[in-house]
């Protein structure tokens, strides 16, 4: 395909391209999914464009969690920086002004007290009441006048106060927003890599065990394509309200692929992970799932567990892939069930194609 010079008959072509991938992949014609091709058709986001070729080599499609995962790892986290980004300069900007109010009454608070020591070598030298008279009068007009930059300078700071105050809220939201999936309210992938780094570094240093669980909903793509991808949100949510459920104190729980969630259990040791993992397990399979819009019944879910805990040489990554390696075997070996490296299925046959066993 030849691109033209001209912008305007550029972007088109590009808009051409997106509008063309949904319809062929028969995906809803929203915003969100009209930017993500978008972006693929301009080919600038070259990340972008690696992950969706992998995701379209292995299935052929994109599931609605594929699309929102794609869209939040490459498209809405920058803007969710630059909003900070806005939100900082303005915080900054503020702290500017206040320094410059500081300055401003340090100069005021300066100034009256050499009105005082002027005040106070003249009154020694006085020698009849109209002299003393001016001296206090002269006095009272300088108290007068910094008493009302002292008003101006708390209103300035409470001003100040409220603004920051309101500032640093803002700043608090956006980065509870650019580290929380927005479909499940559980930390995204991004932020848990760096609590497990956080996790990881932690365990090292006080010699304290470590355990990863990696969950997967068995058979999650049949279920979409069956009922559609909104059920499978809400499939999405249900479980992702298991985990929370099931998680406390410093555990951090993530929304870690499309229908994959990973929980770092910090000073958990290995037989204490395995009780964890199988609550969340039978938490999931015993919620009846039903459709919102008809109120028809769907039955049960499941999912597949995969459990590792932390080795001397171990790096995160390393202790990422064991317990992804143990939950492939779980789907290998029946799904609805946990595994850990310990358990004999854990090195039965080669490392499982995840988009066979799913």
């Amino acid at each position: 395909m030849s691109v033209p010079h001209d912008e305007h008959e550029r972007t088109y072509e590009f808009a051409e391209i997106a509008l063309g991938q949904i319809k062929a992949l028969r995906q809803p014609a929203v915003p969100r999914n009209f930017e993500i091709w978008y972006h693929y058709a301009t080919g600038y986001n070259t990340a972008l464009n690696r992950t969706i070729n992998a995701a379209l080599s292995k299935t052929g499609a994109l599931s609605d969690a594929d699309l929102e995962l794609i869209y939040q790892q490459y498209i809405a986290d920058p803007r969710g920086g630059e909003r900070m980004d806005a939100v900082n300069v303005r915080v900054l900007d503020q702290i500017k002004e206040l320094l410059q109010t500081i300055d401003a009454a340090a100069g005021t608070a300066s100034d009256y007290s050499a009105t005082l020591s002027e005040a106070s070598r003249k009154i020694v030298d006085v020698k009849d009441a109209d002299a003393l008279h001016a001296i206090i009068e002269h006095l009272l007009q300088s108290t007068a006048k910094m008493e009302l930059h002292n008003r101006k300078l708390e209103d300035r700071l409470s001003a100040s106060r409220q603004e920051i105050g309101q500032l640093q809220k803002s700043l608090d939201a956006l980065r509870v927003e650019s580290e929380t999936d927005p479909l499940t309210a559980l930390s995204n992938r991004k932020c848990f890599d760096t609590a497990l780094i956080n996790a990881f570094t932690e365990a090292k240093t006080n010699r304290e065990p470590l355990s990863l669980l990696m969950a997967d909903i068995d058979r999650f793509k049949d279920f979409n394509d069956r009922y559609g991808h909104l059920t499978g949100d809400q499939v999405l949510r249900l479980v992702a309200m298991a985990v929370k459920q099931n998680v406390k104190g410093r555990d951090v729980a993530a929304r870690y692929g499309g229908e994959e969630f990973v929980i770092a259990l910090p000073s958990t040791p290995l037989q204490s992970a395995l009780t964890v993992a199988d609550h969340l397990r039978r938490a999931v399979m015993t919620k009846d799932l039903v459709k919102r819009s008809t109120g028809e019944r769907l039955g049960r879910i499941t999912i597949s567990i995969g459990v590792a805990l932390l080795r001397p040489g171990d790096s995160p990554q390393s202790l990422v892939e064991r317990a992804d390696k143990c939950l492939y075997a779980a789907k290998r070996n029946g799904r609805n069930r946990v595994i850990c490296e310990s358990d004999p299925e854990a090195d039965d046959g080669a490392p499982a194609d995840h988009a066979q066993v799913a």
